[in-house]
């Protein structure tokens, strides 16, 4: 049925705004008819993610395809929100050319709350639909799952990029990793999925939940829209826990503001785009500033450091944020305000202790050999004076500053 002009325009405003950002959509005409029939009928589409809880702490890399999730909702439509405390226990791949370890039931679930009370900083919960894929894949028969895999080849399964690198060096592929892809496809069968959202990293997978559509009679399966990876804070590798190059939703709001300044120059646009919810207006006027020498990059990662910790512990954090950094790293002043940690007495020896067993007591370090590490590094000080023989014994009285790196202060309490 042909659209009025009114609603074509509708259609054109949803197609521009999901279209930003995104690294590739497959098909893209479908998403235009699908979109059109939501805009024509007002029935809202099912925009489905699947996360497996292996990794329980979101950083912003984790937050590009929650924030196109947060557009779609801003559109009207629905997100299928799955939490895979199946498939989490079984396993994807790591691309690492090995078999993932397996999580234990005690572990998905602790990670999938975690999870939970997180997604929700950047998605409206009151469209948002949460599952777990137990709820149907914890009910097939051997029969079932036997009908499944009878859906895709072998030769299909080994087209995915880490199976056939391992196929083709002799490395083990155990029976279970194929399940994976075909268990995160039927999600998309379970749930009638419209729509479903991930990286790049997950091409396979994501297109699996077509396949399988179309393998059980869907009129029209779901289409794939794949948001690009980003770079942590080194600028090269995909931000990753394990690597150290993240900044994580629940981080400090310095820890958050500190490292959101330390990014490589040329990924501040990036950043902007994919993890904060400034308008494409405002983007093109800052790329055009960059450009022009108007405004300076220092400038615009402060812009990008005050948005992150504004959007995830609120403006007034954001504001402190801001002035706290100012304070330290730009007037090499000690911050306006510093935490206290107590340090009982029967543990100083004449009101002396180790800088290691220090370093460990004031939560600075979970081991003495990370607190040697630091100290060695340089970066430690006791009253604004570098510490830098991990041996050494040093005097505690209340009121001294102890720091370590340019983000971590306290102040000692002798009780």
């Amino acid at each position: 049925m042909p659209l009025s002009d009114e609603l074509r325009k509708e259609v054109e405003r949803q197609l521009r705004m999901i279209r930003r950002g995104v690294a590739e959509i497959t098909p893209e005409d479908v998403l235009e008819r699908k979109i059109a029939t939501s805009v024509s009928t007002g029935k809202p589409l099912k925009v489905k993610l699947g996360l497996d809880p292996s990794a329980p702490d979101i950083h912003i890399g984790h937050t590009v395809v929650l924030h196109k999730l947060r557009q779609f909702q801003d559109l009207g439509h629905e997100v299928q929100l799955i939490i895979g405390d199946f498939t989490g226990r079984i396993g994807d791949p790591t691309g690492k050319s090995e078999t993932r370890k397996q999580l234990t039931e005690e572990e998905v679930t602790r990670n999938a709350a975690t999870y939970q009370k997180q997604l929700f900083k950047i998605l409206d919960p009151t469209k948002t639909v949460l599952h777990f894929n137990s709820t149907w894949l914890g009910n097939m028969d051997f029969q079932d799952v036997v009908e499944l895999s009878a859906k895709v080849t072998v030769a299909r399964m080994l087209e995915r990029d880490d199976f056939s690198k391992r196929y083709a060096t002799n490395q083990a592929i155990h029976i279970h990793e194929f399940f994976y892809p075909l268990m995160q496809g039927y999600d998309s069968v379970a749930l009638e999925s419209d729509i479903e959202i991930g990286g790049t990293d997950q091409t396979f997978n994501i297109l699996m939940g077509r396949t399988l559509q179309g393998a059980y009679g869907f009129a029209e399966a779901q289409v794939a829209i794949f948001m690009p990876l980003l770079e942590g804070l080194d600028g090269v590798q995909k931000m990753s826990k394990s690597l150290g190059n993240y900044i994580g939703i629940d981080e400090s709001p310095n820890e958050i503001f500190g490292k959101a300044m330390s990014i490589p120059d040329e990924l501040i646009l990036k950043y902007l785009d994919l993890g904060t919810n400034i308008t494409g207006e405002e983007l093109h006027k800052l790329n055009e500033g960059l450009k022009e020498g108007s405004v300076h990059p220092r400038d615009a990662k402060m812009l990008l450091a005050k948005l992150f910790v504004c959007m995830y512990h609120g403006q007034e954090e954001g504001e402190a944020a801001e002035r706290h950094f100012i304070t330290v790293f730009q007037k090499g002043s000690l911050p306006e305000h510093i935490a206290e940690v107590s340090v009982e007495k029967d543990r100083l020896e004449e009101g002396s202790i180790g800088i290691t067993k220090l370093l460990v007591a004031v939560g600075f370090a979970s081991s003495n050999s990370e607190a040697r590490r630091s100290v060695v590094q340089g970066a430690v000080k006791i009253n604004e004076t570098k510490l830098l023989d991990p041996n050494s014994r040093v005097q505690v009285q209340s009121g001294d500053i102890v720091q370590s790196g340019k983000r971590k202060f306290v102040k000692i309490v002798v009780v």
